[in-house]
């Protein structure tokens, strides 16, 4: 018996012939749960006030902290929800002293003998989304609408039974939640340390190396792309010719297009069918100077300049790929004012030509850490992805008790 054998075994035991009682949230005189909101606090009242106790607001990233205050309003346990925007149904378990903003909302549990705070996180990270309104483009998930969410407790009449389900079903989940954390802690440390090799591996200084510039016709091929008309559907209809937008540019080799255009299409624009490792650079837009690095044969929008070297012994395609990349802070610092980079601007780039075999060690250590730091197929991604999908299945598996008829 397999491992994943033996826990679907060990779940169905867990929860065989549990009875479920399916609670409001927060509604009726004994309510399990009050609801709070946050308050509002701006940008000037954060640095006026900088201490130690973390505020929280409607952002994922950073676990939602927007800065740091001498006060707190929460200590404790707690449950916190971003009640408008895109993030509206994000869900986030709470502890110590802490305060958050006017679009989030707290949920404090009233009986701890009755409901395990971790325990709701978990069932409302699946069911507060659905709650989630729409209405107007701004999605709301207020606190009327989340007194309404119906909680499953299992073995209402034996409390103490209950919470040992209940704190099963955390450890459980827990456990998968702390191993892609670790694998992501991990994933940071990596890039950090890939950096920090690009940096020393890329670095050279005047004299110690050959310089050439982009412009140097001889050893480059600089260009930017184009649009066929989308007046005329036979540019684009059935099209089998893989066109991509400056979003395909991302710092990272890029394998496939959303996008194509047909031969006719090709002919009649100024779109460049350009061959595999071949390095693009957005020029405008969200993604102004990052780069990407072509898996196969494609043409791009204007917005995209290419480069690709005419002696790819003596420059390697993918050397100039690495070293342009490495370039993408220096350049959004340094340019910071400039709305858009042009070709004339990006022909006096200078990259160094080391020696083809020192090129050749470069490309090859990079490589290794462009596998493990951004592989989808392979290396630390890959694996954290298995375990978030991982975690998913069994966290819907424990969590899915049946609704009574009158719930459903």
């Amino acid at each position: 018996m397999n491992t994943d054998e033996r826990r679907l075994g060990f779940l169905e035991k867990l929860l065989d012939g549990v009875e479920v009682e399916w609670i409001p949230l927060s509604q009726g005189e004994n309510k399990i749960a009050d609801l709070r909101r946050g308050r509002v606090m701006s940008k000037g009242y954060l640095v006026e006030n900088a201490g130690d106790y973390p505020v929280y607001s409607s952002q994922t990233a950073n676990n939602g902290e927007i800065g740091r205050i001498n006060t707190f309003d929460f200590d404790g346990e707690f449950i916190s929800w971003t009640t408008d925007g895109a993030n509206a149904g994000t869900v986030f378990y709470r502890q110590g002293k802490f305060s958050i903003t006017n679009v989030c909302g707290l949920i404090m549990i009233n009986n701890t003998e009755k409901l395990n705070y971790k325990f709701l996180f978990y069932w409302l990270s699946i069911e507060a989304k659905k709650h989630v309104y729409s209405g107007m483009g701004n999605p709301k998930l207020m606190s009327n609408q989340v007194a309404k969410i119906k909680i499953p407790i299992p073995c209402p009449d034996k409390p103490e039974k209950s919470l040992k389900i209940q704190a099963e079903i955390v450890r459980i989940l827990d456990a998968f939640s702390e191993l892609t954390a670790e694998l992501t802690t991990e994933l940071t440390a990596r890039k950090k340390q890939y950096q920090y090799y690009r940096d020393r591996l890329l670095s050279f200084e005047e004299g110690e190396v050959e310089w050439k510039t982009l412009g140097d016709e001889e050893f480059f091929e600089v260009h930017s792309g184009g649009t066929p008309s989308k007046k005329k559907p036979e540019y684009w209809n059935d099209g089998n010719i893989p066109w991509l937008k400056s979003e395909s540019c991302n710092n990272e080799p890029v394998y496939s297009a959303n996008n194509y255009i047909t031969e006719l299409g090709l002919q009649k624009s100024s779109a460049k069918l350009l061959q595999k490792e071949t390095t693009l650079i957005a020029l405008v837009g969200a993604t102004i100077f990052k780069t990407a690095f072509l898996e196969f044969q494609a043409t791009t929008n204007q917005n995209i300049a290419s480069i690709k070297s005419k002696y790819p012994e003596a420059i390697n395609d993918k050397f100039i790929f690495y070293y342009i990349t490495n370039l993408y802070e220096v350049l959004k610092s340094e340019m910071r004012n400039y709305g858009m980079l042009n070709l004339t601007t990006l022909r006096k780039f200078k990259i160094p030509v080391p020696s083809p075999k020192e090129q050749a060690r470069i490309v090859k250590i990079l490589d290794k850490f462009d596998t493990l730091t951004t592989s989808i197929s392979e290396g630390l991604p890959r694996e954290i992805e298995l375990r978030r999908k991982q975690y998913e299945y069994y966290r819907d598996l424990l969590l899915s008790f049946p609704k009574p008829e009158a719930s459903v």
